[in-house]
């Protein structure tokens, strides 16, 4: 039968014959990762099960990125778990510290994981590696717990969504612009356990890292991977990361899709995601005047070089505005150190803003960057959950790189046009 990129995957990572979504397949695993909030609890389940080691010393990675630098006691604790752990297992991808970034822009810079891998991660935006061409998806701690003893998991093989984007992408507009028109036209339950495959001139356009922002968001729609088809650009990603053995499978003729979503990018303005669901997206013109305390650039989604490129651009030579903490985070250390060579963060200090070590952060309401109650932030983050970045009664906007900067500048949500 002709193949989905997300079947096609499956099945070369399973003894037995894929026959289609629904049914539920054996597949061998290419990495497992878990955090230092997800691997205690995987840790748990681990020696409860009796297992004794873990199936490869470098197929699991183990960073510990949401609450660093530790936070507090209790943050501290949870790391010393992973730690110990690590040691004892002889896992050779343990992260902390001055080594340590965002896990999901860490293991594709440093070719842990890349195109056609299966990857399980105790962590929703495991996803993101899809952006590469991998099916890469989240589990529960007990399951990545079982999947570090083993080597392998099940699935049930997913329906595919197929997202076709065509069209040149206006100023302004780009990757985090594109999934969140997604999610706003198919909600956040429309891709439930679906895997979302994307096609079309634009996506062929994007640089890998624009593509994993989008993969990295496919959970926002309820998806169980989201996934890309790995060109030469992925390809040569992969390769330059020192991934050993990247391979790329595309779609086949004729492959069955649940449905198919057309979106014309040429049309398109700066989106933005409204409280309190990430399905609640606007253009950034129709949010109207509203007044923000603070403005994240980082995060999983788009902590990139390019993204802080993209804040940059638009920061150079104006100032955030009074009574508004601009906070940027780089993804990683490779990436504070290109942003910092590249005099990416004179920009950011002369413009006003805070530039901190490479960290989760704020993005899941850790730390730096907490918001009171009131408050308003506009983040370049993957969830605007209630309560997500703080107090139950602050609000999150979510938006890409050039509208945070713009709105820091301006006091509130402004599309950059309009500075």
């Amino acid at each position: 039968m002709p193949f989905t990129v997300a079947e096609k995957i499956l099945q070369a990572h399973s003894p037995e014959e894929v026959k289609g979504p629904g049914q539920i397949v054996r597949c061998t695993v290419d990495m497992v990762l878990a955090n230092d909030i997800t691997a205690p609890l995987a840790i748990k389940s681990f020696a409860a099960m009796g297992a004794q080691k873990v199936f490869h010393t470098n197929k699991v990675a183990l960073v510990c990125d949401h609450f660093t630098p530790n936070k507090d006691i209790a943050s501290a604790e949870q790391v010393r778990v992973v730690r110990e752990f690590a040691q004892k297992m002889g896992v050779t991808h343990y992260y902390e510290g001055g080594d340590c970034g965002v896990e999901h822009a860490l293991l594709p810079e440093t070719g842990m994981v890349g195109p056609g891998d299966v990857v399980v991660g105790a962590d929703s935006h495991t996803c993101t590696y899809g952006g590469l061409g991998a099916f890469a998806t989240g589990m529960g701690s007990t399951d990545v717990a079982a999947a570090m003893a083993l080597g392998e998991t099940w699935f049930k093989v997913p329906p595919t969504i197929k997202v076709q984007i065509d069209g040149e992408l206006p100023e302004y507009v780009g990757a985090k612009d594109l999934i969140l028109e997604l999610i706003g036209r198919i909600g956040v339950a429309g891709a439930l356990y679906k895997a979302l495959e994307f096609a079309g001139s634009t996506v062929s356009a994007l640089s890998v890292e624009g593509r994993m922002t989008m993969a990295n968001m496919a959970i926002e729609a309820g998806g169980k991977a989201g996934l890309f088809t790995a060109d030469q650009k992925a390809m040569d990603y992969a390769k330059a990361a020192g991934h050993a053995n990247p391979r790329s499978f595309a779609a086949d003729p004729g492959a069955a899709y649940e449905r198919v979503v057309a979106i014309d990018a040429g049309d398109m303005s700066p989106r933005v995601a409204c409280p309190h669901l990430p399905e609640n997206v606007k253009p950034v013109a129709e949010v109207g005047q509203v007044p923000i305390r603070q403005a994240v650039v980082g995060s999983c989604t788009n902590g990139r070089i390019e993204d802080l490129r993209e804040a940059a651009a638009v920061l150079k030579g104006r100032k955030v505005a009074k009574g508004v903490r601009l906070i940027v985070l780089p993804a990683t250390p490779r990436i504070w150190r290109q942003a910092m060579d590249e005099g990416l963060f004179t920009t950011f200090l002369d413009a006003g803003a805070v530039v901190g070590p490479p960290t989760c952060g704020p993005c899941l309401g850790g730390h730096m960057g907490i918001l009171a109650a009131g408050e308003v932030c506009v983040a370049t983050t993957n969830r605007n959950f209630k309560g997500r970045m703080g107090s139950l009664d602050s609000f999150v906007y979510l938006a890409g790189p050039a509208v945070a900067a713009a709105s820091a500048v301006a006091g509130q949500i402004i599309h950059p046009a309009a500075l």
